[in-house]
């Protein structure tokens, strides 16, 4: 084998024979090799697949080797060589290229045995074809669409085939073809595509007509529905085609799901002249259904026991139903003779609605949140919304006097909407997810998923379900009062059946009249704290207490409304806080904390009947309600009562409540303190540097929920934290310099790192919820500074803590100009030392990379004058760290460069003077900088924001902005012209395989439409597509004349836009002569 890659490079030799063998061996060693020689056969294979001549030897690979990976590998050269250089090919080359293609494809295809067993290399030799479709038709292959259709006559499986081409083409140029070819040539094969339909249509129609073949058909039916997207409508609605899919596949197994498909794409299509055959569509497609589907069907259990075949069926009906009762069945569907099938409609959707599949659910919420939406505002006071008092017989309004009052159309929709009910309540998903995880200090922590699919559907079943309680809030509280009672006698008692029900009645809070929510309320309390008592095992009453609490937490405006029972509910909260079963006592805290954040007032309030306000006796007695509560939920806990305390509004009184509110915390902290005057050792010890990190943390909870009040208990540990900071980074940076970097993972120093982040986040904290930057800057500034610069500038890499870089970006965005005289300092200390840690690469202490960005956006925004006054070569840095930033291959600190630069711009435009001396520096450099991100396919993320970078320097240059000379070869009022053939230049050196009438082209565009953000982006996106490509002599199809003629008009319309407004234009540009000189 080692003689292998010793003789692989012989392959790169193109003046001798080709040694297939040799070939078959490398490939195979590439596959099925391993360590140095795999690698080295993978460097040959990518260099032979790159060199410019290998396409040449395609057809040798192809017809000799036996090696199906080799003739796959043959086909990706020649598909690499037509992508990028198929223009630059002689003609003679490239009609032999197409024919040996198309006879490949006519030999494969034409038998059916063949075109199965190489299905794959099919498939492949389909995709070179219309890789060459794309430049060669119509121009030089006019007759394609004829000869494809004309082929597809003489033989069964090759027509299959050529239907699978049909559907590649359709797909390459409707739905693929942004960023892949230029617009205006996307415009005119679509035209082509559409202008010769009509051929392709009869061929599929003829095939779904008389074929016997079930493999021809099914190909065909796919192919159809690539078109449905883009052929003229009439070809739809005016053709027998509807009716032939649903009364000739629609019930037939193996076409059932691409024929749903095929309905499901037309049922989308927004066109109003054609409504009344929607009407019959629906109509024969409900009445095949009924056929096809039992009314009494049990959908969930079909699918469940179903293959997969079955369960796509059942996913793609729910697809169509939904699409057309969205689209056409507002109103559509709701007169006589259509309401039988709309009903029929509605019952198969509430079936599937119950199948145990969260994706094909969604589907059907999707329909059922715009229809409840609808039919509530139509009429949002009808009966069953929020219904008059004065028509509740008993407690609940009948039957018979809600219908006299509810809109008629309503009316349609009740046994629908109270089935729905059912379902969205037994259904209900979980409120939010809460997982615990240990963080990278090995603490265990709370962390929320934030957005994830679970909360997504919560939301929307919770906005459907509140529209539903709206249309008959009775009937939703006759369904859960109902299940609860089904609860409590057993007959449906399970954790999940209790779960779904108390989310669902916590999800519809507010959806009812004040009375009724109380009426209501008070019955589901009851209930629950019934069959709390009654149920027996900790596991049980685990979740009924979760439950009561969710519950509770989700009605602030009862609890508000009765101080007695909120009370009470606080009071079983505290209970539930020494319940040590998982899960109950971080559901109290959050309770807890919801309460707070939503009735506040009223814990600092004299309620009736009370000596004081309930926050004192909380006060009171906080030490025996924590004392069974883990570190995190303590914090909670913490917020919550912070919270009430920020509520007083009497300066004397919430000083003294926050004195008792943090005397606890306080204790620990002076011990600690004192003992550490006496031995500084003590801040060595695991256990005593736990307790600060927790402390710390109560600290920034009361910080995060009382605000700028909190400055009373910052300034009394202020100093003395400080000081434990400059501790701990002495300790941290002796055990790295003695052990090494790797000391940095023991827990003893993580515990360290927690204190100084959390002492970081702390100050950072209250710094953004202050309200006095003056006192923040005279008092707290300056001892931070000297405590946190030195260390980060003198600590080792592995001990700098990003929270230090966040902290001075949180300051200086929120001190703004009261700082910008310490900026030099700040950068001082933190910027160089920093930017050598992160300009070695782009991966490298990700976090510190964000938070260096972010201080320099925080003072590119806030304190610019900083920049301002900062020395040339430092400037000169800060602006080579901006380029760097748009230049990382992580998203979001590109986007932050993007940003720190346009902003930059913009400010720079305030200040004149410095502006153009920073135009005469650095602006032809920015340019480049910027277009060498464009052309760089990882950064096509940031295109638009690139694109606004772009236009608004062409703009400034274009509108005489810029009066500094940008070159020494050219006056300042010839800047246009001379930025337009550096620009012509650098693209030529950049690009050598573009024509020049390309580049020019693509900068008059660049001018032209600088004003028009889409129309700037979409031409940059063509160039992206051209740079890929060899241009030959022949540009026929870059349809420059056409582009040139658009982009002329853009120029011209905004040059008159221009000279209606007396000054927009400068002198020297109203007569100026700005044409490119090459």
């Amino acid at each position: 084998m080692s003689t292998i890659a010793e003789q692989a490079n012989s392959l790169l030799d193109f003046s001798g024979k080709l040694d297939i063998q040799l070939l078959d061996n490398v490939i195979n060693c590439m596959y099925k090799g391993h360590g140095q020689q795999q690698q080295m056969a993978q460097q040959v294979l990518t260099s032979l697949k790159e060199h410019p001549d290998a396409w040449t030897r395609v057809d040798t690979m192809l017809e000799y080797s036996t090696d199906n990976e080799t003739k796959y590998y043959a086909l990706q050269i020649l598909e690499h060589v037509i992508k990028t250089r198929w223009k630059a090919l002689p003609r003679q080359q490239c009609e032999g290229i197409k024919k040996y293609i198309v006879s490949m494809i006519i030999k494969t295809s034409s038998d059916p045995e063949a075109a199965d067993k190489k299905k794959v290399f099919l498939g492949k030799l389909n995709m070179i074809l219309v890789q060459i479709l794309k430049y060669e038709w119509p121009k030089n292959w006019p007759t394609f669409i004829s000869d494809i259709v004309g082929s597809s006559k003489t033989n069964e499986t090759l027509c299959q085939n050529n239907m699978m081409i049909l559907k590649l083409l359709s797909e390459e140029v409707f739905d693929f073809s942004s960023g892949q070819m230029t617009q205006t040539k996307a415009k005119h094969l679509k035209e082509n595509m559409c202008s010769e339909f009509s051929v392709i249509f009869q061929l599929s129609q003829y095939v779904m007509e008389n074929s016997q073949n079930a493999a021809l058909v099914g190909s065909t039916l796919e192919t159809l529905l690539r078109f449905l997207n883009w052929i003229p409508l009439g070809y739809i609605f005016e053709t027998n085609l509807i009716r032939s899919l649903i009364e000739k596949f629609l019930d037939v197994p193996m076409f059932r799901n691409v024929t749903l498909k095929c309905l499901t794409e037309i049922a989308g299509i927004q066109a109003q002249q054609y409504n009344a055959q929607f009407c019959t569509l629906f109509q024969m497609a409900i009445a095949k259904l009924k056929q096809m589907v039992s009314g009494t069907t049990n959908l969930r259990d079909a699918y469940q026991q179903g293959k997969d075949d079955e369960q796509n069926f059942i996913q793609n009906l729910a697809l169509f139903l939904a699409t057309i009762l969205k689209e056409h069945g507002s109103r559509q569907f709701e007169v006589d003779g259509l309401k039988e099938p709309l009903q029929e409609a509605l019952h198969f959707l509430i079936l599937i609605s119950e199948v145990e599949e969260t994706e094909i659910f969604k589907i059907c919420l999707d329909y059922w949140n715009t229809l409840a939406a609808e039919l509530y505002r139509e009429a949002p006071g009808a009966a069953g919304g929020q219904a008059s008092p004065l028509l509740l017989i008993g407690g609940l309004m009948s039957g018979a006097m809600r219908q006299l009052e509810m809109s008629p159309r309503r009316a349609i929709y009740i046994p629908t909407l109270s089935k729905l009910r059912r379902v969205m309540i037994s259904r209900m998903a979980r409120p939010e997810e809460v997982l615990v995880v240990e963080n990278e200090q090995g603490e265990v922590v709370r962390e929320f998923m934030k957005d994830t699919d679970s909360i997504n559907l919560y939301k929307n079943m919770r906005e459907t379900l509140v529209y539903l309680t709206h249309l008959d809030y009775v009937d939703t509280e006759m369904i859960m009062t109902e299940k609860l009672h089904n609860q409590v006698n057993g007959t449906e008692w399970s954790w999940k059946n209790l779960n779904t029900l108390c989310w669902a009645i916590g999800s519809i809070s507010g959806a009812m009249h004040e009375e009724d929510e109380k009426r209501f309320l008070v019955t589901v309390i009851k209930d629950l704290l019934g069959l709390c008592e009654q149920k027996r095992g900790k596991d049980n009453k685990a979740i009924i207490a979760s439950n009561i609490m969710y519950v509770v937490g989700q009605y602030p405006r009862f609890l508000r409304a009765h101080w007695r029972f909120l009370k009470t509910v606080v009071n079983k909260n505290f209970e539930f806080m020494h319940e040590t079963h998982d899960g109950v006592q971080d559901m109290a805290c959050d309770t807890f904390l919801k309460i707070a954040q939503k009735c506040r007032r009223h814990f600092v309030q004299i309620q009736v009947g009370e000596a004081v306000p309930f926050i004192e006796e909380i006060l009171s007695i906080i030490n025996t309600i924590i004392c069974d509560l883990k570190p995190q939920q303590v914090h909670t806990f913490y917020e919550a009562v912070g919270l009430m305390i920020g509520a007083q509004t009497e300066p004397e009184a919430q000083e003294a409540l926050i004195e008792k509110y943090m005397s606890l915390p306080n204790q620990v902290w002076d011990s600690v303190i004192s003992q550490a005057s006496n031995s500084v050792d003590i801040l060595k010890d695991a256990e005593v540097i736990k307790q600060l990190g927790n402390i710390l943390k109560t600290n920034v909870r009361a910080c995060k929920s009382l605000g700028h009040p909190y400055v009373k208990q910052l300034g009394r540990i202020y100093l003395d934290m400080l000081n434990v900071y400059k501790v701990m980074s002495e300790n941290i940076t002796t055990a790295c310099v003695t052990n090494g970097n790797q000391v940095i993972k023991q827990p003893l120093i993580k515990g360290m790192k927690t204190v100084k982040k959390e002492t970081l986040k702390l100050i950072s904290s209250w710094v953004s919820r202050s309200n006095d930057p003056v006192v923040v800057a005279e008092n707290f500034i300056a001892p931070l500074l000297e405590a946190v610069l030195l260390d980060y500038k003198r600590g080792v890499p592995a001990s700098r803590e990003p929270e230090v870089l966040g902290t001075m970006a949180t300051i200086v965005s929120k001190l703004g100009n009261v700082i910008t005289k310490l900026v030099p300092e700040i950068f001082d200390a933190v910027f160089e030392c920093t930017l050598e840690m992160i300009n070695k690469d782009f991966e490298e202490f990700p976090e510190h990379r964000t938070e260096f960005f972010t201080l320099l956006q925080a003072v590119n925004s806030h304190c610019f004058a900083a920049f301002l006054e900062i020395p040339p070569p430092q400037f000169k840095l800060v602006l080579d760290s901006v380029i760097w930033a748009f230049k990382h291959t992580m998203r979001n600190i590109s986007e932050i460069g993007l940003d720190i630069l346009y902003t930059m711009l913009k400010n720079f435009s305030q200040h004149d003077q410095a502006a153009q001396n920073f135009y005469s520096l650095y602006y032809t450099d920015i340019v480049q900088h910027v277009f060498s991100v464009v052309a760089d396919s990882v950064h096509t993320g940031g295109l638009t924001a690139q694109s606004t970078i772009l236009a608004y320097l062409f703009n400034i240059l274009e509108t005489g902005a810029i009066t500094v000379q940008l070159s020494p070869e050219y006056p300042a009022p010839q800047n246009l012209q001379f930025i337009q053939n550096y620009m012509l230049n650098l693209l030529k050196s950049a690009f050598p395989n573009l024509l020049d009438a390309q580049i020019k082209v693509f900068i008059e565009g660049l001018f032209s439409f600088d004003n028009d953000i889409t129309q700037f982006k979409e031409h940059l996106r063509d160039f992206l597509v051209q740079i890929k490509e060899f241009a030959g002599d022949d540009a026929s199809d870059l349809y420059l004349e056409e582009r040139e003629k658009t982009i002329q008009e853009a120029a011209e319309t905004k040059r008159k836009q221009q000279m209606a407004v007396p000054g927009i234009l400068g002198p020297h540009d109203a007569d100026a002569d700005t044409e490119m000189t090459g």
